[in-house]
């Protein structure tokens, strides 16, 4: 016989870390592994050898010379130990059930080369989908500069009403959306989202006044609301946990990178004016929204359903992976987050499990932050280049100096990322957005931009939104506390349906009667970004005070008690027992 060393007593659903140190054939503890008990778990002689999961290097920096690529790295896992193991099988219509192998076993090599390919696979065509999205729902801001408001009759105010309106349009879709993904799959759903969306923002070549002004935003937010949770859902099918997050960061990213390159074709496209005798904004809208249809349809051929299901007659027959690397993509994943394969990709969220994913109040505090994170930074952002024209710039160079916040978002949001994975902290790091803008924020509120110098407004704008933006961290973070496909399927719509409410919020947050120095507007965002920090202090406690609670109740039971609760257990997802939150 030979010994495996399970974490928590029984290993936690979904929770394997890999910070600690241990062993599958001594008594050393894997305490380490996140501080929480350990069991010995005896099982037969025939399994292989597992990997030792201190030997996981994430980064690259982390790997030296004496880093031995050839060990084993298949990490432990619910599936080591039989008597559990048959409570985390996965369902037999999954659609990747023909790779599962408990014992499957690969070399560190083999995963690192796998995840690379699976970016320049899935990821990379993800961030381009992204920069799609992105660029057709902020052109409105290069538009601003070409006096768009001005030629349809429009004011401010206007210009918040359309912005509320995108949002709320966008909100009210996004779990409609969410479960039409999970239903016919996003690698349908998605690209048909972008051709719709496409056409309607290339329609606004036509806009003629505030009624079809009003309309197309509308449209745009029905139409591009999901987009977000259903590719974090489709991508939740290829990563671990710790890899997702760390994505995320660079999904983001492609944002940033779309609103720079917005801004140079910006510069270009509204050079058009005149042409034909239309405005430049209207070729602005025309020009990049068959620019993004033509990603849409690209997309039908370049998302795969699944993992095992690569090949077709674009991706070729033989498909993106060998049998061998999908087998070691799908028990990678399965093996950290046995969830993840008890709802295949074409399964619809009935009504019933909609309601008990709503009524998840564990994920209520993330809901919150996702309400009120970025209200403190919005309204600059979205008045930026309006900002930059009443200081006295010209069209073309509004849109050249709203390049180098997005430079340095990029730098300081991948950075955030980076550090809360290596320190394995969230909360804290995520916090620091609201840290960084309560200065710039109490600049604007003391200073009459009419008299300051409008160069020092400009930093000071352009450093404010440049800061290390959480959002990554934290749409990842609802993912590992959500625990099961069902639940991540309705909390990522959820969470980012509040984030979106933020939207609306900050529509509205700098009047036409406030202006030019909106100082009631920024007395109310500096306020905001101090409450933040309570806000998310209190979250912190919540996640302890749970999982503090849990491991009173876990660390009292038996062995002999766990495998009974885990055989006869009605608890689901992050309401099991094994389970602890991130946080």
């Amino acid at each position: 016989m030979a010994t495996v060393l399970t974490h928590s007593g029984l290993l936690k659903s979904g929770a394997t870390s890999s910070d600690g140190s241990g062993s599958n054939s001594t008594t050393t503890s894997l305490k380490d592994l996140d501080q929480k008990s350990t069991t010995i778990v005896t099982v037969s002689e025939d399994i292989p050898p597992l990997g030792v999961p201190k030997q996981e290097k994430r980064f690259w920096f982390q790997r030296s010379k004496g880093f031995d690529s050839s060990a084993i790295a298949t990490q432990p896992s619910v599936y080591d130990d039989p008597a559990i193991a048959k409570q985390y099988q996965p369902r037999s219509d999954w659609e990747n059930l023909h790779r599962f192998n408990p014992l499957a076993r690969w070399t560190w090599k083999e995963e690192y080369t796998l995840i690379r390919k699976i970016d320049l696979r899935i990821m990379v065509f993800a961030c381009i989908m992204f920069m799609a999205l992105e660029l057709d729902r902020a052109n409105i801001q290069q538009a601003n500069t070409d006096n768009f408001l001005q030629d349809l009759g429009l004011d401010t105010n206007d210009y918040n009403m359309g912005n509320t309106v995108f949002k709320l349009s966008f909100l009210c879709a996004e779990l409609p959306s969410q479960l039409v993904s999970k239903w016919i799959g996003p690698d349908r759903w998605v690209p048909a989202q972008m051709i719709l969306w496409s056409i309607v923002a290339a329609s606004q070549f036509w806009l003629s006044g505030r009624s079809s002004f009003l309309a197309c935003r509308a449209l745009l937010g029905l139409l591009q609301g999901g987009f977000i949770p259903d590719i974090i859902l489709y991508l939740s099918y290829f990563y671990k946990h710790h890899e997702l997050s760390l994505r995320l960061s660079f999904f983001w990213t492609a944002m940033s990178i779309a609103d720079i390159l917005a801004g140079f074709l910006a510069y270009g496209l509204l050079h058009m004016r005149g042409v034909e005798g239309a405005e430049g904004w209207r070729w602005l809208f025309l020009i990049e929204g068959l620019l993004t249809l033509l990603i849409g349809i690209a997309a039908f051929a370049l998302m795969p359903p699944s993992p095992c299901q690569t090949a077709n007659w674009i991706r070729g027959k033989k498909g993106w992976f060998t049998p061998r690397e999908e087998e070691i993509i799908v028990n990678r994943v399965i093996r950290e987050d046995p969830s993840k394969g008890q709802m295949h990709n074409r399964q619809p969220v009935t009504p019933k499990l909609l309601f008990k994913s709503l009524s998840d109040f564990d994920l209520w505090p993330l809901y919150f932050i996702g309400l009120l994170f970025q209200i403190p930074t919005n309204p600059p952002q979205q008045y930026l280049t309006l900002t930059l024209r009443r200081l006295g710039y010209g069209t073309f160079q509004s849109n050249l100096l709203a390049i180098p916040w997005n430079v340095l978002h990029i730098g300081s949001m991948l950075a955030l990322a980076y550090s809360a994975e290596i320190f394995g902290e969230l909360t804290f790091h995520s916090t620091i957005a609201q840290i960084w803008s309560i200065p710039f924020l109490a600049y604007l509120v003391v200073v009459d931009v009419t008299e300051a110098n409008r160069w020092v407004i400009w930093g000071v704008i352009t450093l404010l939104l440049s800061f290390p933006n959480p959002h990554p961290i934290q749409v990842g973070w609802n993912s590992r506390n959500s625990n099961t496909v069902r639940s991540r399927t309705v909390s990522a719509a959820t969470y980012n349906m509040f984030v979106q409410a933020s939207g609306i919020i900050s529509s509205n947050v700098y009047q036409k009667g406030d202006a030019p120095n909106y100082r009631k507007g920024n007395k109310a965002l500096l306020g905001l970004a101090v409450g933040n920090i309570g806000v998310y202090a209190l979250t912190k406690v919540y996640y302890v005070w749970r999982n503090k609670s849990r491991d009173r109740t876990w660390d009292a039971m038996s062995t002999a008690d766990r495998v009974r609760y885990l055989e006869t257990t009605t608890d689901e997802g992050n309401k099991r027992l094994d389970f602890r939150f991130a946080h």
